[in-house]
């Protein structure tokens, strides 16, 4: 079975024993967390996927880090799971909770990236945009890139939107290439 397909049934186990707790915002917060704090060390990820290090001194370390910060509940599922030597899918666990969380509130991820920041009236125009889409809260995150030289890339779910000016001139680029080839 594989790794996300594993992570994804820990985490709806999950999202039902907060259900079942009403404790579904707190843990989310949790799992927030959780993800970023590994996303910032990759030392952690590498101590919980390592299968030499014991199952008591990976408990002893999320312990230390998240202990009295999450919820009990939370500690209790990081416990068993590194009890059930599955510490290596926790980051997995994690990031699937709060994906399936967004898809339960009707939360969307979009992306976008600029050559340029966007001005607030451009970030409400494509939140905006992007609500009348999918009829979902909007979570927007920014990068700029100024090898797009103008235009942005918006990305939702599977779908792109590219008007950038450098992808633009590698079309037109291409056109031309092809019409001297001819």
């Amino acid at each position: 079975m594989s790794e996300i397909t594993v992570a994804s049934r820990y985490a709806k186990s999950l999202i039902d024993l907060a259900l079942e707790q009403n404790a579904l915002e707190a843990i989310k917060q949790d799992m927030i967390f959780f993800v970023d704090t590994l996303k910032a060390s990759t030392e952690l990820q590498a101590v919980l996927r390592n299968p030499i290090i014991s199952h008591d001194k990976k408990q002893k370390v999320l312990q230390a880090i998240f202990g009295g910060k999450v919820n009990s509940s939370t500690s209790a599922f990081f416990k068993i799971m590194v009890g059930k030597s599955r510490a290596d899918i926790l980051y997995p666990t994690g990031k699937e909770f709060i994906n399936q969380y967004n898809i339960k509130n009707n939360i969307v991820n979009a992306k976008v990236v600029s050559a340029v920041p966007l001005s607030d009236a451009n970030k409400q125009e494509i939140i905006s945009e992007v609500k009348s889409l999918t009829n979902g809260e909007v979570i927007l995150q920014e990068k700029v890139d100024a090898s797009l030289i103008g235009g942005f890339v918006l990305t939702v779910g599977d779908r792109q939107i590219d008007t950038s000016v450098s992808t633009s001139l590698q079309k037109l680029k291409k056109e031309f290439a092809h019409k001297v080839i001819q």
